[in-house]
Protein backbone atom coordinates (compact mmCIF):
# COMPACT_ATOMS: atom_id res chain seq x y z
CA UNK A 1 0.00 0.00 0.00
CA UNK A 2 1.22 3.76 -0.65
CA UNK A 3 2.17 5.64 2.63
CA UNK A 4 0.96 8.99 3.01
CA UNK A 5 2.51 11.66 4.33
CA UNK A 6 1.60 14.60 6.00
CA UNK A 7 1.93 18.07 4.28
CA UNK A 8 2.70 21.53 5.78
CA UNK A 9 -0.27 22.65 4.83
CA UNK A 10 -4.02 21.24 4.74
CA UNK A 11 -5.18 23.07 2.17
CA UNK A 12 -2.10 23.65 -0.55
CA UNK A 13 -1.07 20.68 -3.08
CA UNK A 14 2.19 19.38 -1.75
CA UNK A 15 5.02 21.60 -3.46
CA UNK A 16 8.29 20.24 -5.43
CA UNK A 17 9.78 21.33 -2.01
CA UNK A 18 7.86 19.14 0.22
CA UNK A 19 8.22 16.23 -1.73
CA UNK A 20 11.95 16.77 -1.87
CA UNK A 21 12.10 16.72 1.80
CA UNK A 22 10.29 13.98 1.64
CA UNK A 23 12.58 12.09 -0.81
CA UNK A 24 10.08 11.55 -3.12
CA UNK A 25 11.50 13.78 -6.33
CA UNK A 26 11.95 11.59 -9.36
CA UNK A 27 15.68 11.94 -10.74
CA UNK A 28 14.87 9.66 -13.98
CA UNK A 29 15.10 11.14 -17.49
CA UNK A 30 14.43 9.51 -20.65
CA UNK A 31 15.09 10.46 -24.18
CA UNK A 32 16.92 14.02 -23.38
CA UNK A 33 12.84 15.00 -22.35
CA UNK A 34 12.63 17.20 -19.65
CA UNK A 35 11.07 15.41 -16.61
CA UNK A 36 11.82 18.58 -14.43
CA UNK A 37 10.14 20.87 -16.55
CA UNK A 38 6.96 18.52 -17.06
CA UNK A 39 6.67 17.89 -13.38
CA UNK A 40 6.92 22.11 -12.52
CA UNK A 41 4.03 22.78 -15.09
CA UNK A 42 1.95 19.82 -13.99
CA UNK A 43 2.23 20.71 -10.31
CA UNK A 44 1.85 24.12 -11.33
CA UNK A 45 -1.52 23.61 -12.69
CA UNK A 46 -2.81 21.78 -9.44
CA UNK A 47 -1.93 24.15 -7.20
CA UNK A 48 -3.82 26.94 -9.97
CA UNK A 49 -6.74 25.05 -9.89
CA UNK A 50 -7.11 24.15 -5.96
CA UNK A 51 -7.06 27.92 -5.78
CA UNK A 52 -9.94 28.46 -8.38
CA UNK A 53 -11.83 26.04 -6.74
CA UNK A 54 -11.64 27.20 -3.57
CA UNK A 55 -12.55 30.32 -4.06
CA UNK A 56 -15.88 28.90 -5.96
CA UNK A 57 -16.14 27.23 -2.47
CA UNK A 58 -15.91 30.19 -0.76
CA UNK A 59 -15.18 31.08 3.12
CA UNK A 60 -17.69 28.93 4.46
CA UNK A 61 -16.99 26.24 2.24
CA UNK A 62 -14.63 23.21 2.81
CA UNK A 63 -10.86 23.58 1.88
CA UNK A 64 -8.96 20.86 -0.24
CA UNK A 65 -7.05 18.69 2.23
CA UNK A 66 -3.89 17.70 0.28
CA UNK A 67 -2.35 14.49 0.32
CA UNK A 68 0.93 13.94 -0.52
CA UNK A 69 1.99 10.10 -1.48
CA UNK A 70 5.41 8.13 -2.31
CA UNK A 71 5.05 4.57 -3.37
CA UNK A 72 6.47 1.75 -1.18
CA UNK A 73 9.52 -0.27 -1.95
CA UNK A 74 8.72 -3.63 -3.52
CA UNK A 75 5.47 -2.60 -5.31
CA UNK A 76 5.39 -2.60 -9.04
CA UNK A 77 5.26 1.33 -9.79
CA UNK A 78 8.06 3.48 -8.36
CA UNK A 79 6.69 7.08 -7.62
CA UNK A 80 5.02 9.58 -6.02
CA UNK A 81 2.57 12.63 -5.66
CA UNK A 82 -0.41 14.61 -4.18
CA UNK A 83 -4.09 14.36 -4.59
CA UNK A 84 -5.83 17.29 -3.44
CA UNK A 85 -9.42 16.27 -2.48
CA UNK A 86 -12.44 17.85 -0.89
CA UNK A 87 -15.45 15.63 0.30
CA UNK A 88 -18.83 17.49 1.65
CA UNK A 89 -18.15 21.02 0.38
CA UNK A 90 -20.73 23.68 0.31
CA UNK A 91 -20.58 23.63 -3.61
CA UNK A 92 -18.51 20.07 -4.15
CA UNK A 93 -19.89 16.96 -2.89
CA UNK A 94 -16.93 15.47 -3.84
CA UNK A 95 -14.08 16.60 -5.80
CA UNK A 96 -10.27 15.28 -6.51
CA UNK A 97 -6.85 17.46 -7.96
CA UNK A 98 -4.27 14.81 -8.58
CA UNK A 99 -0.93 14.84 -9.68
CA UNK A 100 1.22 11.89 -9.95
CA UNK A 101 4.40 11.04 -11.29
CA UNK A 102 5.38 7.02 -11.33
CA UNK A 103 7.72 4.72 -13.39
CA UNK A 104 7.53 1.21 -14.18
CA UNK A 105 9.35 -1.70 -15.86
CA UNK A 106 6.26 -2.36 -18.29
CA UNK A 107 3.51 -0.91 -20.00
CA UNK A 108 0.13 -2.27 -18.89
CA UNK A 109 -2.14 -4.13 -21.19
CA UNK A 110 -4.65 -1.01 -22.06
CA UNK A 111 -1.39 1.01 -22.74
CA UNK A 112 -0.51 -1.35 -25.41
CA UNK A 113 -3.89 -2.76 -26.75
CA UNK A 114 -3.68 -0.12 -29.61
CA UNK A 115 0.15 -0.14 -29.77
CA UNK A 116 1.44 -3.61 -29.35
CA UNK A 117 4.91 -2.55 -30.60
CA UNK A 118 5.41 -0.82 -26.64
CA UNK A 119 5.00 -4.34 -24.97
CA UNK A 120 7.28 -4.67 -22.41
CA UNK A 121 8.88 -1.19 -22.54
CA UNK A 122 9.04 0.49 -19.12
CA UNK A 123 7.67 3.95 -18.65
CA UNK A 124 7.43 6.62 -16.53
CA UNK A 125 4.06 9.04 -16.78
CA UNK A 126 3.42 11.86 -15.18
CA UNK A 127 0.27 14.41 -14.95
CA UNK A 128 -2.89 16.31 -13.50
CA UNK A 129 -6.14 14.24 -13.10
CA UNK A 130 -9.23 15.86 -11.77
CA UNK A 131 -13.25 15.20 -11.34
CA UNK A 132 -15.72 17.41 -9.91
CA UNK A 133 -18.93 16.07 -8.38
CA UNK A 134 -21.05 19.39 -7.31
CA UNK A 135 -23.89 18.20 -4.69
CA UNK A 136 -26.18 20.62 -6.74
CA UNK A 137 -27.81 18.69 -8.76
CA UNK A 138 -27.92 21.64 -11.79
CA UNK A 139 -24.19 21.63 -11.34
CA UNK A 140 -22.93 19.38 -14.13
CA UNK A 141 -19.66 17.02 -13.65
CA UNK A 142 -16.79 17.64 -14.67
CA UNK A 143 -13.41 15.72 -15.40
CA UNK A 144 -10.39 17.00 -17.17
CA UNK A 145 -6.78 15.56 -17.68
CA UNK A 146 -3.42 16.46 -19.00
CA UNK A 147 -0.22 13.93 -18.99
CA UNK A 148 2.55 13.18 -20.37
CA UNK A 149 4.29 9.31 -20.98
CA UNK A 150 7.99 7.79 -21.95
CA UNK A 151 7.97 4.75 -22.68
CA UNK A 152 11.61 3.37 -23.13
CA UNK A 153 14.05 -0.27 -24.04
CA UNK A 154 17.36 -0.28 -23.68
CA UNK A 155 17.97 -1.35 -27.72
CA UNK A 156 15.17 0.94 -29.42
CA UNK A 157 14.87 4.72 -29.13
CA UNK A 158 12.23 6.06 -26.64
CA UNK A 159 9.03 7.17 -27.57
CA UNK A 160 7.18 9.87 -25.68
CA UNK A 161 3.26 10.87 -26.11
CA UNK A 162 0.87 13.20 -24.65
CA UNK A 163 -3.14 13.04 -23.64
CA UNK A 164 -5.24 14.42 -22.20
CA UNK A 165 -8.66 16.46 -22.64
CA UNK A 166 -12.14 17.61 -20.51
CA UNK A 167 -15.46 16.66 -20.75
CA UNK A 168 -18.90 17.41 -19.08
CA UNK A 169 -21.79 15.78 -17.60
CA UNK A 170 -24.94 17.64 -16.67
CA UNK A 171 -27.58 16.31 -14.86
CA UNK A 172 -29.98 19.06 -15.65
CA UNK A 173 -28.54 20.41 -18.98
CA UNK A 174 -28.53 24.25 -20.07
CA UNK A 175 -27.58 24.66 -24.23
CA UNK A 176 -25.86 27.93 -23.22
CA UNK A 177 -23.53 25.84 -20.27
CA UNK A 178 -22.89 23.39 -23.06
CA UNK A 179 -21.81 25.55 -25.95
CA UNK A 180 -20.06 28.15 -23.31
CA UNK A 181 -17.88 24.40 -22.29
CA UNK A 182 -17.37 24.06 -26.06
CA UNK A 183 -16.53 27.40 -27.02
CA UNK A 184 -14.10 28.01 -24.47
CA UNK A 185 -12.37 24.49 -25.75
CA UNK A 186 -12.42 25.49 -29.23
CA UNK A 187 -10.65 28.66 -28.67
CA UNK A 188 -8.13 27.24 -26.59
CA UNK A 189 -7.16 24.76 -29.37
CA UNK A 190 -7.82 27.17 -32.19
CA UNK A 191 -3.81 28.34 -32.30
CA UNK A 192 -2.93 25.02 -33.34
CA UNK A 193 -5.04 24.03 -36.52
CA UNK A 194 -8.35 25.16 -37.36
CA UNK A 195 -9.30 21.80 -37.55
CA UNK A 196 -8.35 20.64 -34.21
CA UNK A 197 -11.24 21.21 -32.02
CA UNK A 198 -13.29 18.98 -34.07
CA UNK A 199 -11.35 16.09 -34.70
CA UNK A 200 -10.59 16.71 -30.82
CA UNK A 201 -14.25 16.63 -29.99
CA UNK A 202 -15.12 13.58 -32.39
CA UNK A 203 -12.73 11.56 -30.30
CA UNK A 204 -14.71 12.70 -26.71
CA UNK A 205 -17.87 11.91 -28.23
CA UNK A 206 -16.67 8.10 -29.39
CA UNK A 207 -14.52 7.74 -26.31
CA UNK A 208 -16.80 8.92 -23.65
CA UNK A 209 -19.46 6.52 -24.59
CA UNK A 210 -21.20 3.30 -22.88
CA UNK A 211 -21.30 0.70 -25.38
CA UNK A 212 -23.04 -1.15 -22.95
CA UNK A 213 -26.02 0.95 -22.64
CA UNK A 214 -25.46 2.28 -26.19
CA UNK A 215 -25.32 5.85 -24.93
CA UNK A 216 -22.84 9.09 -24.01
CA UNK A 217 -21.86 9.69 -20.77
CA UNK A 218 -22.44 13.53 -21.26
CA UNK A 219 -22.42 16.26 -23.41
CA UNK A 220 -18.66 15.70 -24.49
CA UNK A 221 -15.88 18.34 -24.75
CA UNK A 222 -12.36 17.75 -26.47
CA UNK A 223 -9.84 14.44 -25.84
CA UNK A 224 -6.58 13.32 -27.84
CA UNK A 225 -4.16 10.86 -27.50
CA UNK A 226 -1.16 9.27 -28.40
CA UNK A 227 -0.15 13.09 -29.43
CA UNK A 228 3.45 13.49 -30.50
CA UNK A 229 3.10 15.11 -34.02
CA UNK A 230 4.64 18.30 -35.08
CA UNK A 231 7.48 17.61 -32.00
CA UNK A 232 7.74 17.78 -28.84
CA UNK A 233 7.25 21.92 -27.71
CA UNK A 234 4.45 21.92 -29.63
CA UNK A 235 2.58 18.90 -27.98
CA UNK A 236 3.73 20.31 -24.67
CA UNK A 237 2.14 23.37 -25.53
CA UNK A 238 -1.20 22.20 -26.88
CA UNK A 239 -1.67 19.93 -23.44
CA UNK A 240 -1.29 23.24 -21.63
CA UNK A 241 -3.39 24.92 -23.29
CA UNK A 242 -6.35 22.51 -22.96
CA UNK A 243 -5.27 22.47 -18.89
CA UNK A 244 -5.33 26.15 -18.37
CA UNK A 245 -8.68 26.56 -20.73
CA UNK A 246 -10.56 23.79 -18.16
CA UNK A 247 -11.03 26.80 -14.96
CA UNK A 248 -12.67 29.19 -17.45
CA UNK A 249 -14.67 26.46 -19.05
CA UNK A 250 -16.55 25.07 -16.17
CA UNK A 251 -16.07 27.63 -13.47
CA UNK A 252 -18.41 30.22 -15.10
CA UNK A 253 -21.09 27.40 -15.01
CA UNK A 254 -21.02 26.77 -11.29
CA UNK A 255 -20.99 30.40 -10.47
CA UNK A 256 -23.93 30.75 -12.36
CA UNK A 257 -26.06 27.12 -10.80
CA UNK A 258 -24.83 26.40 -7.51
CA UNK A 259 -27.42 28.42 -5.59
CA UNK A 260 -30.48 26.73 -7.99
CA UNK A 261 -32.99 25.48 -5.37
CA UNK A 262 -33.23 21.79 -5.76
CA UNK A 263 -35.30 19.40 -4.32
CA UNK A 264 -35.28 15.29 -3.63
CA UNK A 265 -36.75 14.72 -6.92
CA UNK A 266 -33.35 16.62 -8.95
CA UNK A 267 -31.37 14.71 -6.17
CA UNK A 268 -32.74 11.20 -6.93
CA UNK A 269 -31.84 12.07 -10.61
CA UNK A 270 -28.64 13.27 -10.09
CA UNK A 271 -27.69 9.75 -8.01
CA UNK A 272 -29.28 7.95 -10.70
CA UNK A 273 -26.78 9.10 -13.56
CA UNK A 274 -24.06 9.32 -11.26
CA UNK A 275 -24.18 5.28 -11.90
CA UNK A 276 -23.16 5.84 -15.55
CA UNK A 277 -20.75 7.84 -14.03
CA UNK A 278 -19.05 4.55 -12.23
CA UNK A 279 -20.27 2.62 -15.30
CA UNK A 280 -18.22 4.42 -17.74
CA UNK A 281 -15.03 4.92 -15.20
CA UNK A 282 -15.19 1.01 -14.15
CA UNK A 283 -15.17 -0.57 -17.60
CA UNK A 284 -13.96 1.40 -20.48
CA UNK A 285 -12.43 4.25 -19.07
CA UNK A 286 -8.52 3.76 -20.26
CA UNK A 287 -7.05 5.75 -17.73
CA UNK A 288 -8.58 4.24 -14.42
CA UNK A 289 -7.31 0.54 -16.04
CA UNK A 290 -3.92 1.59 -16.63
CA UNK A 291 -3.72 2.51 -13.00
CA UNK A 292 -5.62 -0.28 -12.06
CA UNK A 293 -3.55 -2.80 -14.13
CA UNK A 294 0.15 -0.91 -13.37
CA UNK A 295 -0.19 -1.19 -9.88
CA UNK A 296 -1.00 2.77 -9.44
CA UNK A 297 -2.75 4.19 -6.24
CA UNK A 298 -6.29 2.68 -5.64
CA UNK A 299 -7.48 6.18 -3.35
CA UNK A 300 -5.96 8.65 -6.10
CA UNK A 301 -7.62 6.48 -8.92
CA UNK A 302 -10.98 6.07 -7.51
CA UNK A 303 -11.25 9.34 -6.14
CA UNK A 304 -13.07 9.89 -9.68
CA UNK A 305 -16.41 8.33 -8.24
CA UNK A 306 -19.06 9.75 -7.01
CA UNK A 307 -19.88 9.85 -2.99
CA UNK A 308 -23.41 8.73 -3.83
CA UNK A 309 -25.00 6.84 -6.57
CA UNK A 310 -28.42 4.91 -7.36
CA UNK A 311 -29.04 2.19 -10.09
CA UNK A 312 -32.78 1.14 -10.35
CA UNK A 313 -33.95 -1.97 -13.03
CA UNK A 314 -34.78 -1.09 -16.39
CA UNK A 315 -35.73 2.82 -15.13
CA UNK A 316 -36.95 5.39 -18.04
CA UNK A 317 -37.88 9.12 -17.60
CA UNK A 318 -41.43 10.28 -18.22
CA UNK A 319 -41.82 11.85 -21.75
CA UNK A 320 -41.78 15.50 -21.59
CA UNK A 321 -40.18 15.79 -18.55
CA UNK A 322 -36.95 17.58 -17.62
CA UNK A 323 -35.20 14.15 -16.75
CA UNK A 324 -36.08 13.21 -20.05
CA UNK A 325 -35.01 16.22 -21.49
CA UNK A 326 -31.37 15.06 -20.74
CA UNK A 327 -31.52 11.92 -23.26
CA UNK A 328 -32.26 14.42 -25.99
CA UNK A 329 -29.08 16.97 -24.94
CA UNK A 330 -26.80 14.01 -24.49
CA UNK A 331 -26.88 12.95 -28.45
CA UNK A 332 -23.56 14.66 -30.09
CA UNK A 333 -23.93 17.96 -31.94
CA UNK A 334 -21.99 20.99 -33.18
CA UNK A 335 -21.96 23.09 -29.81
CA UNK A 336 -19.55 25.38 -30.97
Amino acid sequence: MACSIATTSATAPCSDEQCSKAGLLSQRKFAMIDTALLRSYFTGLQTRIVAALEVIEGASGQAFRADAWQKAVGEPLAGNGCTSIVEGGRVFERGGVAFSQVSGSALPASATAKRPELAGRAFEAMGVSLVLHPENPYCPTAHMNVRALVASKADAPAVWWFGGGMDLTPYYPVSEDIRHFHATCKQALQPFGDDVYGRYKKWCDEYFFLKHRKEPRGVGGVFFDDLSEGGFERCFALTQAVGEAFTEAYLPIIDKRRDLPYGERERDFQAYRRGRYVEFNLVWDRGTLFGLQSGGRTESILMSLPPIVKWRYDWQPTAGSPEAELYEMLQPRDWA
